[in-house]
């Protein structure tokens, strides 16, 4: 058994776990950059090596063996300790000059990081960001398993193995077209909301959940059956009369500058908030950095979002 996994590459690792991620051969030889024979070839001299199938294959896709589903954690394991590993010896070198993996929601990546990547570029010359937008819940997951190195994402995180820094608070914003009863109003009173249609984005976004809670505590009626793929699908949906919508403040403040079909307005008496954090393993070598990271954060995103968000 020794002698079997002396001859295991970490590439190896590698694409095993790429495959198993992405459960399409074609796909994954496109991620990492080599062509599909390639990869197949790797993968089952990894298999020879083991003695194991770990994929069964067939025409609707590739799906883990039950061997590749008891192995899978393992080699994701080993793969985060070579990443923890290559980090320490950044750490060590005190350059910073190894890419980051940033994981960022689609419903705040856009409308904060122009605002705060410049500021970063110039205070950390050689700080380079990968940045990929996903669900929070994904970002958690995939953190965790090393897929990112820190996450900006809301809260609540609830996690031993995570450290959580908060970076600001962003209201949400009432918006509703132009034509409806409640359009120039400065503050709406809870009770106008009652029976009001409320659009939001599909299930699966952690800004849903939110929408929906809100919903629940003022009356208003949940349109599932016509949820928003995105927040500029929200907001032409509003436009279009289908509904009213909670847009984040931030969103407003970037995306709509002089909203002629739209009235944005808040909740009288009910401050609707979200919270954002910069999220790190707790492990991490490079946690230091990190929390220095959050307060260079907070201090560009109180200088130039500070009339949007609380920081």
């Amino acid at each position: 058994m020794f002698l079997k996994s002396e001859a295991i590459s970490l590439k190896q690792l590698q694409y095993f776990e790429a495959v198993a991620s992405l459960e399409n051969f074609r796909r994954a030889a496109d991620q990492l950059g080599i062509s599909q024979p390639a990869l197949t070839t790797q993968i089952a001299a990894l298999e020879e090596k083991l003695g194991l199938q770990l994929f069964e294959r067939s025409r609707s896709g590739t799906l883990l063996s039950p061997a590749g589903r008891e192995l899978l954690p393992h080699a994701r394991q080993v793969l985060l300790k070579l990443n923890t590993f290559i980090e320490a010896a950044d750490m060590l070198g005190e350059t910073h000059q190894i890419t980051y993996r940033l994981g960022v929601p689609p419903t705040v990546g856009p409308y904060l990081l122009p605002n705060v990547l410049p500021g970063l570029h110039q205070r950390y010359q050689k700080l380079k960001l990968y940045v990929r937008e996903d669900g929070p819940t994904a970002i958690q997951r995939d953190l965790l398993m090393g897929s990112y190195d820190f996450a900006i994402l809301p809260l609540p995180v609830s996690s031993d193995d995570l450290v959580v820094e908060p970076l600001f608070t962003e209201p949400l914003k009432l918006v509703v077209s132009s034509e409806n009863p409640l359009a120039g109003l400065p503050l709406v009173p809870p009770g106008k909301l009652r029976a009001e249609r409320i659009l939001t984005l599909q299930e699966h976004h952690h800004f849903h959940h939110q929408v929906k809670d809100i919903c629940s505590r003022v009356g208003a009626e949940l349109l599932s059956d016509y949820e928003g793929t995105s927040l500029d699908t929200l907001r032409q949906m509003v436009v279009m009369g289908m509904g009213s919508a909670f847009l984040p403040g931030l969103y407003v403040h970037s995306e709509m500058h002089k909203p002629e079909a739209l009235w944005v307005t808040e909740v009288e008496g009910l401050p609707i908030r979200r919270q954002h954090a910069l999220v790190w393993r707790a492990g991490a070598p490079n946690r230091i950095f990190f929390r220095e990271l959050a307060a260079s954060l907070k201090e560009m995103i109180e200088a130039r979002l500070g009339k949007v968000v609380m920081v």
